[in-house]
């Protein structure tokens, strides 16, 4: 049986708390584990894009103006 991913709600956050809280999140996965996000802040995808270089993510605009961003540890 396959887990579900888990979901860090970010709809609504001003930056730095969409960091804060994925920054919490990677300090309780392990390698290898995946997690998505969703924002509606085009600023939080920069940041993440820009800070998170040795980890995979994947983005995907949903609506106009909402990303789920996958990130793996």
């Amino acid at each position: 049986m396959k887990k579900q991913m888990d979901l860090i709600d970010c709809m609504g956050d001003m930056c730095p708390i969409p960091m804060i809280k994925i920054e919490n999140k990677l300090k309780m996965i392990k390698p290898g584990e995946e997690f998505m996000v969703v924002s509606d802040h085009s600023c939080t995808l920069v940041s993440i894009k820009d800070k998170y270089l040795s980890h995979i993510i994947k983005v995907d605009e949903v609506m106009i103006g909402v990303w789920e961003i996958f990130i793996k540890k």
